[in-house]
């Protein structure tokens, strides 16, 4: 399941977190890469405890939890501390599946990365290549949204970002341990969810409002991983 979320930043709010970005220090994207991706990955990144990936990963976060499209869809249990990459010409990151355990850099915190997920930080008009390029359960997906949107796909996809001609391309990216491991009842979960919204916009009323919300949980209750 591929869901795009739309506006979690507008406009205003990326290109102020991109001029900030923008003066920042990076360093070789491969600092973060498995034993097999760093292979194929040519990028930089903010340092994973630099103060601004802190103060601006936090941002994300506390907007996140109050998207109900992304709680719906990622129902997370654990979100990693967003970071924070940058591809310019030539760079790429080639073919690969995120790796399934990811250490919380200071702690003894770990998240299990269900979904991974990228917010796009620069105008697509600002760069030229640099699509997120995803082997969804329906065929291979190309990404490359309006700065402030994301999207959330899951982990064990594999995946590519292609190489960036003109420009440069800023973005989050990180991982959600969701209470579902599995993406199937992660998706019949958004579903339900969605026609019940639907109904109680429509018809408010409707008797089969009560039983649906208690199929929800119930389902949820049976999957749930806590």
């Amino acid at each position: 399941m591929l869901v795009e979320i739309p506006e979690i930043f507008n406009a205003q709010e990326a290109r102020a977190m991109r001029e900030q970005l923008e003066q920042a220090e990076w360093v070789d994207g491969r600092v973060t890469a498995g034993h097999r991706s760093v292979l194929v990955k040519h990028n930089r990144q903010l340092a994973e405890d630099h103060p601004l990936a802190r103060e601006l990963g936090a941002r994300i976060i506390e907007r996140l939890s109050a998207n109900n499209l992304f709680m719906s869809a990622a129902l997370p249990e654990k979100i990693f501390p967003p970071l924070f990459n940058r591809y310019e010409a030539g760079e790429s990151f080639g073919y690969h599946i995120d790796n399934a355990i990811r250490p919380i850099k200071g702690t003894q915190g770990r998240v299990r990365t269900d979904l991974s997920m990228t917010l796009f930080l620069s105008e697509p008009g600002d760069y030229e290549g640099g699509e997120l390029v995803v082997q969804d359960t329906y065929g291979t997906r190309q990404v490359k949204l309006p700065a402030g949107s994301a999207v959330l796909y899951p982990g064990t996809s594999l995946h590519k970002v292609n190489p960036v001609a003109r420009g440069a391309r800023i973005s989050s990216f990180f991982w959600v341990q969701s209470l579902l491991r599995e993406d199937s009842e992660r998706a019949l979960m958004l579903q339900l969810d969605v026609a019940i919204q639907r109904l109680m916009h429509d018809v408010p009323g409707h008797e089969s409002l009560e039983e649906l919300t208690g199929v929800y949980h119930n389902l949820l209750r049976k999957w749930a991983d806590v």
